[in-house]
């Protein structure tokens, strides 16, 4: 006899990290069939991270050809892209299967997730982002009176500038590690502003990094507080430096974000140039699993 209670297993992984405990947290639903809207929604709501996905399985040849069906939620609403939600629903799919390659079908298409294996080192997985779109270079003291920054954060040598890989974010350069260790954004300004300009949120970076490894040190916040580790805006950022000058194109650097919150995370990028066009956009990293479960009701 049914006893009307469903169940859906999921999963969380720490992305962009290969330490658990670090990195930006994912939930990963297994088999979101049968949900609704809202109760994805609810459920991202009850994860209360900073964003979490919902697996939708299909028949094989659709799969074969389109990818594998996820959804993206944050605590407020879904989105057509994000980065560590791929890379990690990506991880969550390979399993112990040990794929070469996973294609997820996002909103915003087809997105392929490749993993490369060394010895005695982690999985690093790598998905390739959608061709940046160049917007607006920002004037530097409007977006200091939106965001709450204060007079001479900015760094001059490089411009303030929105760019999308699939999700929209205006990267801000500061001067450096104590600018940034400071850093107080007024949200409500911010997305006021952005939103005259089509970005979603501020992407603040520095070329000054705790790893010297790194080539830039980056923070960001939003609504839902400040995010470990933001894939979708390490994409933009990759095809922001190959554009200016920051990196060189084909070159595999390292962002690295979650430092003040005591989450650290590790992001490598690269991007191509091809007809003085920046293209190829690639955004890698680990995932450790951390936790299994279920949601019934």
């Amino acid at each position: 006899m049914s006893t009307g209670v469903r169940h859906f297993p999921f999963v969380q992984l720490d992305v962009f990290t290969s330490q658990p405990l670090a990195g930006n947290q994912l939930a990963v639903f297994l088999d979101g069939r049968g949900l609704s809207d809202q109760q994805m929604q609810a459920l991202a709501r009850e994860m209360n991270l900073s964003e979490t996905t919902f697996i939708l399985p299909g028949d094989a040849a659709t799969e074969a050809k389109r990818g594998v069906r996820a959804r993206i939620f944050t605590v407020e609403e879904e989105l057509p892209f994000a980065g560590h939600p791929t890379l990690g629903t990506a991880f969550a799919l390979r399993g112990s299967a040990g794929a070469q390659e996973v294609v997820l079908d996002l909103k915003v298409g087809r997105v392929p997730v490749r993993f490369e294996e060394s010895p005695a080192k982690p999985v690093l997985g790598e998905m390739t982002q959608v061709d940046p779109q160049f917007g607006p270079v920002h004037d530097r003291e409007a977006v200091v009176r939106a965001a709450g920054l204060r007079d001479g954060d900015v760094d001059p040598s490089l411009p303030i500038q929105t760019v999308s890989t699939g999700l929209a974010f205006t990267v801000v350069p500061l001067r450096g590690l104590e600018i940034m260790r400071q850093l107080q954004v007024d949200q409500k300004h911010s997305a006021e502003y952005l939103e005259r300009f089509g970005g979603k949120f501020f992407y603040f970076v520095t070329r000054e990094t705790v790893d010297p490894a790194a080539r830039l040190h980056a923070r960001m916040m939003f609504y839902n507080g400040e995010d470990p580790a933001t894939g979708s805006a390490a994409g933009c950022t990759a095809a922001w430096m190959v554009a200016h000058g920051v990196a060189k194109p084909e070159e595999r650097v390292l962002i690295e974000q979650g430092i003040e919150m005591q989450r650290p995370s590790r992001i490598f990028v690269r991007a191509s140039r091809r007809d003085d066009r920046v293209v190829n956009v690639r955004v890698g990293g680990n995932a450790v699993e951390v936790m299994r479960g279920e949601v019934f009701f």
